[in-house]
């Protein structure tokens, strides 16, 4: 009986010109090429925070000497921030500002919205684009107007309620984002709700609210850092009362006061941004997901 042996050929190694070689290549080139990039735009936006930190919790002659990292870290330039005459006020009044602000906002950009959405009525189009065209009118056009009717109609100059109450009356740029967000939600949620006996208020609370959190989210946040980072307004109407300063109209005679201070005007800048920092951190996800239903790209 014969017995044959077969010999098993030794595999072939894959050199690095086959073309499972190349193609991992070429995804670890790929890999590579788009996470420098995303790492050079992060450092990009990250340094001048880092650069603003440091500079915070240096002393006067290193803050002034160029060095780039503290020798030692001087806590007490945020202490000395609070301590100046006026600035816990600037902090209330913006607090007062933004919140009310955004609040007013989003309670009279919610009903106008949904109207603009699902109500057929006629001369709705032309609402619609009188509210876009709003959105075209730059602030500084009516300003002088406005002011005339603050200051000798209404005696409310040096407060900051001539930049709250007219939030109470809408702003274009909600209403038209928010219906765009409404437009997405189904037409059968609010005719089934119909069916189950809601009126109009009741389904556009119990119904279309629930389902337009971010879009009501965006509109929020959007508002929330208009307010706070807003400097036109508060000059006109808060200017000649420092007891109303918001802290971002405070915040230039500070660093006008400490021009040679720069450790403690990094210190008020840090102090000013963190909220916005904070609000914009823990609130990310609905924000993304409002601007991104609502067909607004960045």
């Amino acid at each position: 009986m014969t017995t044959t042996t077969l010999t098993r050929r030794p595999a072939r190694a894959r050199t690095p010109g086959t073309p499972a070689a190349r193609a991992r290549r070429t995804r670890l080139l790929h890999w590579i090429a788009v996470h420098t990039v995303a790492v050079a735009a992060a450092l990009f936006f990250l340094l001048p925070f880092v650069f603003v930190f440091l500079t915070s919790v240096m002393t006067d002659d290193q803050a002034m000497s160029g060095e780039l990292w503290p020798h030692e870290w001087n806590w007490s330039n945020y202490a000395a921030v609070f301590t100046t005459p006026g600035f816990l006020d600037w902090w209330r009044n913006s607090l007062l500002y933004a919140g009310l602000g955004t609040l007013f906002t989003v309670c009279s950009a919610i009903p106008v919205a949904y109207a603009l959405a699902r109500f057929r009525f006629r001369g709705r189009r032309t609402a619609m684009l009188l509210v876009i065209s709003t959105m075209m009118l730059p602030p500084q056009v009516v300003v002088i107007p406005m002011y005339l009717v603050w200051a000798q109609q209404l005696h409310l100059t040096g407060s900051i309620w001539p930049l709250v109450v007219p939030m109470a009356f809408g702003d274009a740029y909600s209403i038209f984002l928010l219906r765009q967000f409404l437009l997405t939600i189904p037409q059968e949620y609010l005719e089934s709700a119909k069916v189950d006996g809601c009126g109009e208020l009741r389904t556009l609370l119990r119904i279309v609210v629930p389902m337009a959190r971010p879009g009501i989210a965006a509109i929020a946040l959007f508002q929330f850092f208009f307010c706070w980072n807003d400097y036109f307004g508060p000059q006109i109407y808060t200017a000649q009362n420092p007891a109303a300063w918001t802290l971002s109209y405070g915040l230039e005679s500070f660093k006008s006061a400490h021009s040679v201070n720069w450790n403690l005007t990094m210190a008020a800048t840090m102090l000013v941004m963190t909220p916005v920092i904070v609000v914009f951190f823990f609130a990310q996800k609905a924000f993304v997901e409002g601007v991104t239903l609502t067909g607004v790209k960045g």
